[in-house]
Formats: structure tokens, C-alpha cells, sequence
């Protein structure tokens, strides 16, 4: 053979070898681009479904329009308030309030709508979101090289199917931005712990998403405070960084928890006060938990997907994990602090957190609206599985049975998945859901289509066919000389306790005394002062001792002879109406003078002095735990104050 033949079968091979290196070079790129592309469709079309779903069941709650309420005196210049002259914070979630008043005050649109447009976009956000971080997870993932990897719209479809997800995505409360703070959250962390080095803005802007949580909603200051936990403890962070995530995740809820003490003489918003948050009642939040997983089946699903996720894991490529090789011989806590920057932890974070807030929730008896608190723990329980990886083995890749075994089982694990979701999503909800039955727990959504008759009650004036709610408007108008309204059984009738002489010259104002609050004070004016028997923007009926066996959500009750004393209003017969009690009410008007409930009545009544920022804040603490009996009698008991009508003894 001859040095030129030789040289020749040397190029061929290597020019073969060449081919064969750009063929699979080729092959790579295009199963890179297949998955990149299913997972842009899958993100597309999950996202799509949310906005759908939301906007076919669009609607504002009653209690999303107290929201905007308060958000209605902001823009007129009477403060974060819900009636005027009075400093009480009437929404659960202060960074929803500012958001919808920001771009109320920007927009100029009426608030339902910006309202409605926040809420579609913001459930919307937060589904792309959890998949884009999930997705990065599993893609980071050392998944058996070769093929392509599927990542399958899953655990979103699960969310967005159950119809509470879809009612509350826009009912004019907190739940929107909740799950996309999540989301948010979620992300950011995922990314973090995949880091080779986070840089310092970036742990610091994760830091500040992190310390937003209890402004949010109080109760998300658990996800926080283990997010920064983490972040905090983590190996990497120098003592420079750490300090400086500290005042990035404080800076704004420290600052507002200092001004919240000293304006509203509260350490958290009224609504915690009115339904008693500390309190404990779990046989009501087992109640709840079942009437929301009972209806859909809704641990079907979550059994695949669990499943999906331990076959996920035997999909990956089993290498020694360079994090515990390294610190193998390093002490304990050397570890410890290593293994919180890693997936696993992250992953464990995210379900430690929907565990920890679902507990929460059942111990306080849940809520009244069908599903509605449950819904960010069925989020954070979800969002590891928001998508699920399928992996479709290469052309001329040997396949084994386990190959085939796996793809198979993961591909029926998402097919349930999906036929389930299609079944929960086309159910009607809570059965019976729009009657309000013995446990107290009511479709929120379906109740009020049915009470107005609208099918997507929005604007505040849809609630004008609730039942009494256009009688309050004309009996505000045909009372020029003002007074307190009360509720009769006639749903076209309202009871008016009338000012005593002489009456000014413009009239003495208007007060509503009603449990449906949102409606109510949306379709009245500012001047008109709205107070609710349960509290949520009276703090008189806030600090009444709960209701043992009363309604979750409505555990306080004022009696209305309280509030004829509180108003200055007339309190003899026939100016008031017959059942309310004389007696009564001259025992209120001895009761309300007790020392105590006279500080907190000047707590959010009197002028905002430096002297008064300073003493609310000292006592805010107090005021908190403060609670007095709504029977007048037993409270002038409790007072030792002298009963004008004294039982008589024997």
C-alpha cells in the first residue's frame, strides 16, 4: 500500500468522523429547539387558560369593593381610611391597596376596572411565572444526556382547573397578587440556588420580593421568613451581603409596621381583630379543607403528580453531587449551610411553606369562602410539578424497558392530568354552593350571581339589585336631615334612627349599619360613614369577644344599640325602632364610657398629633388583645360601672 493511499483512507475516516460529529451536533440542536419550543407552547397555551378562565368568571366581591373603598379616600385626599376622620385599616393586604391605587390614580379609569385588568394580568404573570421556574429546575436537572426533554404543562392545569382558582383570580381581593408573589418568589429562589455565584444585586432584589410578604398578606411572612432564612444562612454570603439583605427585606415592611402602629394603634390590619386570626378552630378548617379537595377529587391529581415526581427522579443521571463530595469531611453545620443553595432545598422550601401556611389555615377554621385561603397552598404545593418532564429517547439511542417503562408511565401520569383537569374544570363548584348551608361556607361567586342577578357582577352599581342595597340609596335621598340606618326584614324597607335638635343646616350626615360592607359603602358617597356589625371598619365591633359557635368569618356581632349611642343619634321610642330595647341602650351609653374603650375609640378618632403617632404606637400591642362584651349589662360588669336599671335583690 502506498503513503498516498494511505493518507487518502485517513481523510475519508476522518472526514466521516467529522460528518458523524455534525450530524449528532445537528441532531442536538434541533431536540434542544423541539423542547425550547413545546415548552414556549405549553407556557402559552397554560396561560392562555388562566386569562380565559378568569375572564369567564369575571366578577368583584363584595369584600374585593371594600378594597376600593379605601382606595376611593386615598385618591380624595382623606388617607388610607375607610370612613373619613377614622384610621382603620379595612384590607387585609396593604401592597394590593397601594398597586390598585397607584394605577387608579395614574389610569384615571374607574376603579372596577382597573381592578378587573390588575387581576387578569396578575394571575395570568403568575402562571408563566411558576412554569419558568420549574422549568429551569428540571433543565438544570442532569437528566440522562441524549434525547429530548418534554416539559408538560402539569401542576398549572391542576391550579387553574379547580374553580375557585378561576372565581378569585378576579374578585377584586388579594388572591391574584398572592399567587404571583409566589410565583415571583419561586422563581427568583429557584435561580439563586442554581447560581454558580449570585451576584449581590440579585440576592439583594431577592431579598426586598422576600420582605414584601407580609404586606402582601400577613400570613406570607412564613414563605418569607424561610426564603430569607436560606438566603441568609447559605454558604457564600459574606457578612457585608448579609447586612445588607437584612435592610433590603425590612426597609419597607419595618418602615410600615412603625407608621401602621402609630396611625392605626394596630401591629396588623383591623380585619385580623375582627375574625380573631390567633384563634383556634379546626374541626371547621378540616370542614373547609374537605369541602374544597371533596368536591373535584382533588387528591387525584395530586397522587400523580406525586408520582410523576418520583419517576422524574429516576429519570435523572445519578452522579456524585460535587457539593457533598466537597464537604464530606467539613463539620455539620459547614453542610448544612451548603445544602440550602442546592434545588432539593429550594424544592423543599416551596412545599414546607404550602404545608406550614395549609395548617395555619385549617387551625383558624378556614374561611367562609369556598376554597378561597386554600388556594396559595395549593399553589406552593404545586409549583415544583407545575410543569412535568417527559423524555423521548433519540433516534438509534438503545432503549431499554426502564426507557420505555418510564416515558410510558410519565406520559399517562400527565394524560390524567389533563382528563381530570377537563372534568374539574367543567364542574359547577361547591354543590348547593350559593346557599349558605350549616357549615358557613359559601360559593362566593354563585352566591352573588344569584342575589343580583347579573352574571358577572363588577361595577359596584351591579350591586344596586342586591337585595336592599337601591332602598339604602333612597332612603339616604329622602333623609336630607341624616341619621343611622338599620336593616329591617323588608328588603325594601330601612329603619332611620333620626339626630337629635337641632339638626344643621346641611343635615347631621348618614350612617349605614350593614354586614355587606363593599356594596354598601361603594354606592353611597364618602361623607356617608359605613359601619358593619362583624368589624372589619368598626373597630367597636372589632374588640367584641368572638362568637363560639358563630359563622367563620362573621364570629363578632354588634348589637345595633351600641351603634345608636356611638352615633349621638335619638334614643327613645318612636324616633327608634321598636326592637331595639330603651334600657339597652341607656346601659350602652354608661358601657361605652369604660376607660379602656374610650382610649381606643380616641386611638383612631382624635387628630393624628406626634403625641398621638407616639402613644398609639406604645399601645397598639394592647389595643390588639383588647376585647369587651357586646351585652351592655355584663360589660358595665366587667367595668365595674354603675347599671342605670340594677337588678334588684331579694
Amino acid at each position: 500500500m502506498s503513503l498516498s493511499t494511505s493518507s487518502e483512507d485517513a481523510s475519508r475516516v476522518g472526514q466521516a468522523s467529522r460528518a458523524d460529529e455534525q450530524s449528532a451536533t445537528t441532531d442536538t440542536t434541533r431536540r434542544g429547539i423541539a423542547s425550547r419550543v413545546v415548552f414556549a407552547v405549553g407556557v402559552a397555551v397554560a396561560a392562555a387558560l388562566m386569562f380565559w378562565g378568569a375572564w369567564e368568571r369575571r366578577w368583584i366581591a363584595d369584600d374585593g369593593l371594600i378594597v376600593l373603598r379605601t382606595v376611593r379616600n386615598l385618591l380624595a385626599g382623606n388617607g388610607p381610611v375607610f370612613n373619613e376622620g377614622e384610621r382603620v385599616e379595612a384590607n387585609t393586604s396593604t401592597v394590593w391597596t397601594y398597586v390598585v391605587y397607584a394605577f387608579g390614580w395614574l389610569t384615571q379609569v374607574r376603579l372596577e376596572y382597573v381592578v378587573l385588568a390588575l387581576a387578569l394580568l396578575l394571575s395570568t404573570a403568575a402562571v408563566v411565572l411558576v412554569m419558568v421556574g420549574t422549568g429551569i429546575l428540571y433543565r438544570a436537572r442532569p437528566f440522562r444526556p441524549g434525547g429530548t426533554l418534554l416539559l408538560l404543562p402539569a401542576g398549572v392545569l391542576v391550579y387553574i382547573a379547580v374553580p375557585p382558582a378561576r372565581d378569585f383570580a378576579t374578585s377584586g381581593l388579594e388572591t391574584c397578587l398572592v399567587i404571583f408573589w409566589l410565583a415571583l418568589l419561586w422563581l427568583l429562589m429557584v435561580r439563586w440556588s442554581l447560581a454558580t455565584r449570585p451576584s449581590a444585586v440579585f440576592v439583594l432584589s431577592l431579598s426586598f420580593v422576600a420582605g414584601l410578604g407580609p404586606l402582601v398578606r400577613p400570613e406570607l411572612a412564613i414563605p418569607a421568613v424561610l426564603a430569607l432564612a436560606m438566603v441568609f444562612l447559605a454558604t457564600g454570603s459574606t457578612w457585608k451581603l448579609r447586612v445588607g439583605m437584612v435592610a433590603a427585606a425590612a426597609l419597607v415592611p419595618l418602615g410600615y409596621q412603625i407608621w401602621r402602629m402609630g396611625y392605626y394603634a394596630l401591629p396588623y390590619p383591623n380585619t385580623a381583630v375582627s375574625k380573631d386570626a390567633g384563634g383556634a378552630k379546626w374541626d371547621q378548617g378540616f370542614a373547609y379543607l374537605w369541602n374544597l379537595v371533596g368536591p373535584y377529587l382533588l387528591w387525584l391529581p395530586l397522587v400523580f403528580l406525586l408520582v410523576g415526581v418520583g419517576a422524574a427522579w429516576l429519570l435523572r443521571e445519578h452522579h456524585a453531587d460535587p457539593v457533598a463530595v466537597r464537604t464530606a469531611r467539613e463539620p455539620l453545620w459547614v453542610r448544612a449551610r451548603a445544602l440550602l443553595r442546592t434545588p432539593t432545598a429550594v424544592v423543599a422550601f416551596v412545599l414546607a411553606s404550602g404545608v406550614i401556611l395549609g395548617l395555619y389555615s385549617v387551625r383558624v377554621g378556614g374561611d367562609f369562602m369556598h376554597g378561597r385561603v386554600l388556594l396559595p397552598v395549593l399553589f406552593c404545593l404545586l409549583a415544583p410539578v407545575a410543569v412535568l418532564p417527559v423524555r423521548l429517547p433519540a433516534r438509534g439511542e438503545t432503549r431499554s424497558r426502564r426507557d420505555y417503562t418510564l416515558m410510558g408511565g410519565m406520559s399517562v401520569l400527565w394524560l390524567g392530568t389533563v382528563v381530570w383537569a377537563a372534568f374539574a374544570a367543567n364542574t359547577t363548584g361547591m354543590p348547593e354552593g350559593a346557599v349558605v348551608g350549616k357549615s358557613g361556607i359559601v360559593d362566593e361567586r354563585a352566591f352573588y350571581v344569584l342575589n343580583t342577578g347579573h352574571d358577572h357582577p363588577i361595577r359596584a352599581s351591579d350591586y344596586l339589585d342586591y337585595p336592599r342595597m337601591r332602598a339604602m340609596v333612597e332612603t339616604i335621598d329622602d333623609t336630607p336631615d341624616g341619621g343611622l340606618l338599620l336593616p329591617s326584614g323588608d328588603y325594601t324597607f330601612w329603619f332611620v334612627v333620626p339626630p337629635p335638635a337641632p339638626i344643621p343646616e346641611d343635615g347631621a350626615g348618614h350612617t349605614v349599619y350593614f354586614l355587606n360592607l363593599g356594596m354598601t359603602s361603594m354606592n353611597v358617597g364618602l361623607d356617608v360613614r359605613v359601619l358593619d356589625q362583624m368589624g372589619l371598619a368598626y373597630p367597636l365591633a372589632a374588640h367584641t369577644e368572638r362568637l363560639d359557635d358563630g359563622r367563620i368569618g362573621h364570629d363578632k356581632n354588634l348589637f345595633p344599640d351600641w351603634v345608636v349611642v356611638d352615633t349621638g343619634m335619638v334614643n327613645k321610642h318612636p324616633w327608634m325602632p321598636m326592637f331595639l330595647d330603651e334600657k339597652w341602650v341607656e346601659q350602652a351609653q354608661v358601657a361605652i364610657t369604660c376607660p379602656e374603650t374610650q382610649k381606643l375609640l380616641t386611638s383612631y378618632r382624635s387628630d393624628l398629633t406626634f403625641a398621638r403617632f407616639k402613644q398609639n404606637f406604645k399601645d397598639a400591642l394592647h389595643f390588639s388583645k383588647y376585647r369587651f362584651d357586646r351585652v351592655p349589662k355584663y360589660e358595665l360588669q366587667r367595668c365595674d360601672l354603675p347599671d342605670p336599671f340594677p337588678t334588684p335583690v331579694n
